[in-house]
């Protein structure tokens, strides 16, 4: 029996549950579903596993081209077959990436005007209505929380990798079924798996006041620290699947405080076109550096996330997060990555133009982030 929670969004959670997901369609008023996926997610056999479920005449076509990092081109692309199939709705299933493009085609399709003219910091969120077609988002990896996320990261023609933020963004259902992440690689289970972690810590240190985020991000943290080795360890433990699950989803929950520095600096770089970056594992390698440029802000936080993941009061937390990325496979470095030196001066500019840097809970400026990338490469 799977359980049923609205929290911002409707959010269908159990093993099994996305058999399912053909009640949330017909809810939905969905009839002709566009399938948003990527090749990855395909070939695994789950983008059949939820078409068999939502039931062979509610799908209108599948796009399963999407990138790494959701570009504008893929999102137009989306858009065309969603038109021609004479889809009324979307079906996202994969993790972020497929998620964020679906949301994209979902705004593109019913709200006039370049792509670029709705994002927030070029004052798009007030022109995003309740117009946005229905999404239903199936996430297949444990991190991003994009299925319960009110935003849309996508890369425009010109590199720009930008935000596209409204309540009207939330995806109408979540289908949080553990069982779609058990064949998961453990370099995926590990990166993902961070992903969350970041999300957790960085809303839970955003200044802004929310405390039911602040308990969610701490809950979303305790369980993610707990059950990450064991993931990544065995992709078939059924306990530990779960619980990443349910983290991802908490980290995701509490995007309505703002995140901070990983992701303003993670944003610019997963846009880079000269070389392909995983957006989790650029937050892996980030966070103790940007966990040690925060500490001096954030004292009282930094103690109950000590008590929170059950370390000594005087433990270096960056120190900590560094260690458990080697325990599960993360790269050091971005340099170990691919990225070079002479990309780092664009890369700041980005960062200090993205919406995520504001909540930092450290004000951000160009020398810190100049600082925060040259120690992390």
């Amino acid at each position: 029996m799977s359980a049923l929670i609205t929290y911002l969004t409707t959010i269908r959670f159990g093993e099994g549950c996305v058999g399912e997901i053909a009640e949330d369609l017909a809810q939905l008023g969905i009839e002709r579903a566009l399938v948003v996926t990527d090749t990855g997610v395909t070939a695994a056999g789950l983008t059949e596993t939820v078409m068999a479920a939502a039931g062979e005449g509610r799908i209108a076509a599948v796009f399963d081209e999407t990138p790494s990092n959701p570009t504008e081109g893929a999102a137009e692309a989306a858009l065309a077959l969603y038109r021609a199939s004479g889809a009324d709705g979307l079906i996202a299933v994969g993790g972020g990436s497929p998620i964020d493009l679906a949301k994209a085609v979902a705004l593109m399709a019913t709200h006039e005007g370049p792509l670029e003219s709705y994002a927030a910091i070029l004052g798009g969120i007030p022109k995003i209505t309740a117009a946005v077609a229905p999404v239903v988002a199936v996430p297949t990896t444990a991190g991003t929380g994009s299925e319960v996320g009110r935003a849309a990261l996508v890369t425009l023609k010109d590199g720009r990798k930008l935000g596209f933020i409204s309540p009207h963004l939330f995806p109408r259902r979540a289908v949080c079924d553990p069982e779609l992440t058990y064949g998961m690689p453990a370099t995926l289970t590990a990166a993902t798996g961070m992903d969350a972690i970041s999300h957790c810590i960085e809303t839970y240190l955003s200044p802004r006041f929310n405390p039911p985020a602040d308990a969610i991000a701490l809950d979303g943290l305790a369980r993610a620290v707990r059950f990450l080795r064991r993931a990544v360890a065995d992709g078939g433990d059924v306990e530990a699947r779960r619980e990443m699950m349910i983290a991802a989803l908490h980290g995701g929950l509490t995007f309505q405080k703002g995140l901070g520095a990983i992701h303003a600096i993670s944003h610019p770089l997963g846009g880079l076109k000269a070389v392909s970056l995983h957006h989790g594992t650029l937050n892996a390698v980030l966070l103790p550096h940007v966990l040690r440029f925060n500490a001096p802000a954030a004292e009282e936080k930094y103690a109950v996330m000590r008590r929170t993941i059950g370390v000594a009061e005087d433990t270096d937390l960056a120190a900590w997060f560094d260690s458990l990325n080697g325990e599960i496979g993360m790269p050091k470095t971005l340099s170990q990555m691919g990225f070079e030196r002479q990309l780092i001066a664009p890369i700041v500019a980005g960062a200090l133009e993205d919406h995520s840097g504001p909540t930092n809970p450290r004000p951000l400026d160009e020398a810190a982030v100049t600082a925060l990338m040259e120690a992390a490469l």
